[in-house]
């Protein structure tokens, strides 16, 4: 089977040629009728070819590029099994001391539409796209995984909303390979369980684990972790610091956080985590009115901005946290603050805590500009992958 042509308007073909990997529905030109996940060659308005993509029937990304070298049906699969095996091989190279990883970061890999973690000894992935659904896609992901990793369980998590918005048939989400759903990992040499069918993403913030290790480097005395989810943050810290308060509003997570901490209790020894169950504005807004002082505070919120127009609501809700941490810092104190929104760029957030510092009356200096562990590939002609900001401050 030949593989079907669609051309796309001048803006997609430039960028297309400066390396950007999507193309909108917008800049389709003429009928673009064809079978859910397909495979497409892409051309200019001209008929000048552009490079294979992936297409999408009901995406406003209509078309995820795929490769700039002419590729037919019949070596797709290929493509991408020698693609599942690099993202694999890559890791395998710069992931130090940890078993849990992101072996597959969809657009990053040159796989788009597809995610894939891995926990120790359980691998779990996301179809997020038409094609990534095909039956004999998934079927070379899955061989293609168990042949160099020969997991103990693979386990599929569904986002029924992404399967809504694709148009595809609900799937309900569960083991595809083997019997065990719990296990054991370990970040930087701290242990953490893993509940393979329960919890945010596939598992866990696995985009953070190389800012744990640096918030551990520049953290002392009492810390303070919001937003801590299941206390990536506040056990690194609690190794180093002889306090930590963790606060989060969700009890399921703090209950797993807990269970972490007596994963670690050796570690830990006669250092005390102290997990609160709260609203972070609520508490930070308390504790900046009784004077409360810490000498590192993190903050590490879940996206306030899902969309360009909710950005200027979001900035307020950021600048509002780190006014309050910024105050309750004591000098030669560390502030790790983060932001997961692609909507808030770096120099919005940068902008936002030279606001917060101004207001706060501080004059806090920058230690580091840090970013997603490097599991999560960021393309340099592609900004949206590149979305989690972490800058570290000190008074």
């Amino acid at each position: 089977m030949s593989t079907p042509a669609l051309s796309v308007n001048w803006r997609a073909a430039a960028r297309i040629r400066h390396g950007h990997v999507w193309v909108y529905r917008s800049d389709l030109v003429g009928d673009d009728h064809l079978p859910p996940g397909s495979l497409v060659r892409v051309q200019d308005e001209a008929g000048k070819y552009l490079g294979t993509a992936l297409y999408s029937s009901s995406s406003q990304i209509a078309l995820r590029m795929l490769a700039s070298e002419r590729l037919e049906p019949a070596g797709l699969v290929e493509l991408l099994r020698q693609r599942l095996l690099a993202a694999i091989a890559y890791r395998e190279r710069i992931v130090r001391d940890s078993d849990a990883c992101r072996l597959v970061f969809s657009e990053g890999d040159g796989l788009p539409g597809l995610i894939v973690d891995r926990y120790n000894d359980i691998l779990s992935f996301q179809v997020l796209t038409q094609a990534m659904d095909r039956d004999d896609i998934r079927a070379v992901v899955l061989r293609t995984l168990l042949e160099p990793l020969h997991p103990a369980a693979v386990v599929e998590r569904v986002e029924p909303r992404i399967r809504q918005l694709e148009q595809l048939p609900p799937q309900e989400e569960g083991l595809r390979h083997g019997e065990k759903t719990s296990t054991i990992f370990t970040m930087n040499g701290v242990r953490f369980q893993f509940h393979a069918l329960a919890g945010q993403k596939t598992g866990a913030f696995l985009d953070q684990r190389e800012n744990y290790a640096a918030a551990a480097q520049y953290a002392r005395g009492e810390a303070l972790d919001m937003f801590c989810y299941q206390g990536g943050f506040a056990l690194h810290m609690a190794r180093v610091c002889a306090h930590v308060t963790a606060v989060d509003s969700s009890r399921p997570a703090l209950e797993i956080a807990e269970r972490n901490e007596e994963l670690n209790a050796g570690a830990h020894a006669g250092r005390e985590i102290e997990w609160i169950e709260a609203n972070a504005f609520d508490l930070l807004k308390d504790y900046a009115t009784a004077g409360r002082q810490y000498d590192t505070i993190v903050l590490d919120p879940p996206p306030f901005a899902k969309s360009h127009k909710a950005l200027p609501t979001a900035l307020r809700g950021y600048k509002e946290l780190n006014l309050r941490a910024l105050k309750m810092l004591r000098p030669g104190g560390a502030l790790v603050t983060c932001s997961c929104s692609f909507h808030v760029g770096e120099e919005d957030f940068l902008e936002m805590l030279r606001a917060a510092a101004f207001d706060a009356r501080k004059s806090p200096k920058i230690i580091e500009r840090r970013g997603q562990a490097r599991d999560h590939p960021v393309l340099l002609a592609v900004p949206e992958t590149a979305y989690l900001k972490c800058v570290i401050l000190t008074l």
